[in-house]
């Protein structure tokens, strides 16, 4: 069964969008920033994508 994640299917915040920012600034990976967002990794993803960031892959 699929985890639940706090934040299912609720609209960013501009708080959640400038933590992101900074988490990806910072080079951390994808799942590191959606566990400290509590998002999924792919909503992780799709807001990056849509704010144009880059967000590191795990090696």
């Amino acid at each position: 069964m699929a985890e639940r994640y706090e934040r299912h299917r609720q609209a960013w915040t501009h708080e959640e969008i400038q933590k992101l920012h900074l988490l990806a600034t910072k080079g951390m990976s994808l799942k590191v920033i959606a566990k400290a967002l509590m998002r999924s990794e792919e909503s992780t993803k799709n807001r990056a994508k849509q704010d144009k960031l880059k967000i590191q892959k795990v090696r």
